[in-house]
């Protein structure tokens, strides 16, 4: 039976965007949301987008802990503050890190340095109970929330469990046309949650929506 995820800022485009691709995959999905309200609107707003799916929205808190497994895909600023407050709900359970640091001056994105090295690494040191792993930072939203887009590339994965490792290097592999990577060790989050920026600013002067694709592999 396929785990149920909660995706915890899933009111965010990305979070939606991953949302309807995993429940799409027939994954069971949590929006979560500091608001239960905002949470349950997103949902509603996906299940117009393709009718019938598995996804309900609740406040973060329930959404945790009714989850076997944790996305985190909130903003850089409040990272900390929301994974030191589910810490009690997620002993035990792989929790997923999509967080790129980013800040943006003139329209411009740069990677945001972080002194643990990466956000990925900064969720391990609040949840040393859990199983962390880092992935998919470089998909574009809008893409992902439109349901009949084939999205090709890869998602690099990043984690020191090598179980949750491999567990989500699968999630990734179940949206169509995605191949999973496996990048080994969590510290190397750091490279993909940079590349993050590269991608932005490339895809906003060519007005594209790319990502990444190892090739030799």
């Amino acid at each position: 039976m396929a785990p149920t995820i909660a995706v915890i800022g899933g009111s965010g485009p990305e979070g939606r965007g991953l949302a309807l691709r995993f429940a799409m995959a027939g994954y069971s999905i949590i929006i979560g949301s500091r608001d239960a309200g905002r949470a349950t609107k997103a949902a509603q707003g996906l299940l117009e987008i393709k009718a019938g799916l598995p996804i309900t929205g609740a406040a973060n808190e329930d959404a945790a802990q009714q989850a076997d497994w944790t996305l985190l895909s909130v903003p850089y600023d409040g990272l900390e503050a929301t994974t030191t407050a589910l810490a009690p709900y997620l002993a035990g359970k792989i929790v997923t890190s999509v967080v790129a640091p980013l800040a943006f001056e003139g329209g411009v994105a740069r990677a945001v340095v972080v002194p643990q090295g990466s956000a990925a690494e900064l969720v391990a040191g609040l949840l040393p109970e859990s199983r962390i792993s880092s992935a998919f930072h470089n998909l574009s939203a809008r893409d992902l929330l439109k349901p009949d887009m084939v999205l090709d590339g890869d998602v690099v994965v990043c984690g020191n469990d090598d179980d949750a490792r491999a567990q989500t290097i699968e999630l990734a592999e179940s949206i169509k046309s995605l191949r999973g990577v496996d990048a080994g060790d969590l510290t190397n989050s750091r490279y993909v949650e940079d590349l993050t920026a590269l991608l932005l600013n490339v895809n906003k002067r060519y007005k594209a929506h790319s990502t990444i694709k190892l090739v030799g592999l």
